[in-house]
């Protein structure tokens, strides 16, 4: 085939943090498939490489539902999957954008799986979003020997509380909609003081809570809202 498909991870969120290989080839693109929250809605993912665009690119925004029924997405991941794999058989340089890094927690690995491993797929790494926070609020995420984990916070409590036992170092992602349950759990591992919670990272609407002590339980966060925890580090 002499098409090819690009993953492009487009980074936390501020337009200048994709690589520049990314920025190379968005200028390229017959066509940039581009994933959204909730039909007609704005893609996040979109804002940040619109600039790098160019002007015969073709911008395809498909919308992938966040509900917990698995045959309604498993039929949407399907359906994105045959139209990227059409496109590229047609001959055009294709393109799928996604934020943060496309192998980490990313719409991006179920369309994988359905796509083959040929030549001509390319998957762009991106900056994650804990490596932005992380810079952003002079965090280290490890030193020296301390275990690093990443945890969804969509886990069973106890998985949480056994990583937080056991690592030194933890990023606590999707933290939005269950903040409460998390600051217990940290609060029961006594680390309160060496965690930090960020939103919206690199963003013009960023937040930072280094006291999480001081954030009520019933705060209202940004969907994009991450826990770093460094039990050498404290806030």
């Amino acid at each position: 085939m002499s098409g090819k498909l690009y993953a492009i991870s487009t980074g936390p969120g501020a337009s200048d943090l994709i690589t520049v290989r990314a920025s190379r080839v968005l200028a390229t693109l017959d066509v940039l498939y581009t994933p959204a929250g909730r039909k007609g809605g704005d893609s996040l993912a979109l804002s940040i490489v619109r600039e790098y665009l160019g002007e015969h690119t073709q911008v395809c925004c498909r919308h992938f539902p966040m509900s917990a029924d698995s045959a309604e997405k498993e039929a949407v991941w399907d359906a994105v999957a045959a139209e990227l794999y059409r496109e590229v058989e047609a001959g055009k340089r294709v393109g799928f954008i996604t934020l943060g890094d496309a192998m980490l927690f990313s719409t991006w690995v179920f369309l994988l799986k359905r796509l083959p491993h040929p030549d001509w797929l390319e998957i762009i790494p991106g900056v994650t979003s804990f490596a932005a926070i992380a810079s952003r609020s002079g965090t280290p995420l490890a030193m020296e020997s301390q275990s690093l984990a990443v945890i969804s916070c969509t886990s069973p409590e106890d998985e949480i509380r056994q990583a937080l036992e056991r690592h030194d170092s933890l990023v606590l992602m999707k933290v939005y909609g269950r903040f409460a349950r998390i600051k217990c759990l940290l609060q029961e591992a006594n680390l309160l003081d060496n965690a930090l919670m960020m939103a919206e990272a690199t963003l013009p609407n960023e937040q930072c809570w280094r006291n999480l002590r001081e954030v009520p339980d019933d705060q209202e966060l940004p969907y994009f809202s991450t826990i770093l925890v460094n039990k050498q580090w404290r806030n």
